[in-house]
């Protein structure tokens, strides 16, 4: 993927295009492993889901939180988001079996 990496403190921002706006947003808590790993690949299935969408650019922001990562996934898109596609962005969150993927990928941080 071509884009940008941002750090801010512990924090993590990963985007297409500058600046990164969030019209479209769903969140989970998933646990510490390594930041910019965990963001590609959620980056990488939330895109699978939503590129259809038109105009649709994917932002994945992580916080840092006791139990692991506050993330933030979606993106761009221009217009109103209809109800189905947040259904969609979230189904690709809660998913246990992505979760693990992700997190499995992105291996334990020290």
């Amino acid at each position: 993927m071509r884009g940008h990496i941002l750090r801010d403190g512990d924090s993590v921002t990963l985007c297409r295009q500058l600046p990164p706006r969030l019209e479209l947003a769903v969140q989970c808590v998933l646990p510490r492993v390594d930041p910019v790993r965990l963001a590609h690949q959620i980056r990488q299935d939330l895109w699978r889901a939503l590129r259809n969408v038109r105009g649709f650019s994917p932002v994945i922001r992580l916080d840092p939180v006791p139990d692991g990562w506050a993330v933030t996934a979606g993106g761009r898109a221009p217009g109103p988001v209809a109800n189905a596609v947040y259904s969609r962005a979230a189904s690709v969150l809660e998913d246990p079996a992505n979760r693990a993927r992700w997190v499995r990928h992105a291996g334990a941080c020290g």
